[in-house]
């Protein structure tokens, strides 16, 4: 007979013995289950039966980790902007004054700005200007339309070949269009 403890402290015993002869050769097994005892009484020795008894593990939480930020860039100084030049100055402040008070297109006042009976400025001078100005092109032409509508009482149609015209005011014909539908506003 054996006896085995099981991890849960209950005896089996196990008997082999030989059954009778017509069961010759055979041989029976029989396995009796009892409950823990102070001692095993058996007379054969236990066998003890390993067990995996599981170890418990501290688990500590991972030390804090300082991070910080990288120290922000330096700023880097832009490179500074050419200068611009006093007559490209003086060409964007006429190109204003004549946007303002003539209502001029752009391409009239580059021709008055370059004319050597106007203001007789460099090409690039003027250029810039007129690239530069502040200016609202439909409202100019808007505005240059009522003018000869109210002074001349020039018809529409008149007045889009006036506003568009390469020996007139020199309007783009977007510009001039835009003028003529906004006439009666």
């Amino acid at each position: 007979m054996a006896l085995i403890i099981t991890a849960a402290g209950i005896l089996l015993s196990i008997v082999t013995s030989s059954v009778n002869a017509a069961n010759a050769g055979k041989t029976a097994t029989t396995v009796s289950i009892s409950a823990p005892s102070a001692a095993p009484t058996a007379s054969a020795a236990p066998t003890p039966v390993a067990t995996a008894i599981p170890t418990p593990v501290a688990t500590v939480p991972p030390a804090p980790v300082e991070t910080t930020a990288p120290a922000p860039a330096a700023p880097v100084a832009a490179a500074p902007a050419p200068a611009v030049p006093a007559a490209y100055k003086s060409a964007l402040a006429k190109a204003t004054s004549y946007s303002k008070t003539m209502h001029m297109s752009k391409a009239g006042i580059y021709d008055q700005l370059t004319s050597e009976y106007g203001e007789q400025f460099p090409p690039e001078a003027a250029q810039y200007a007129v690239d530069n100005v502040q200016a609202d092109w439909n409202a100019n032409a808007l505005a240059k339309s009522k003018s000869y509508q109210d002074q001349m009482s020039m018809s529409p149609e008149a007045i889009r070949d006036q506003l568009s015209s390469a020996y007139g005011e020199k309007f783009t014909a977007d510009e001039a269009d835009y003028a003529i539908q906004h006439l009666s506003d």
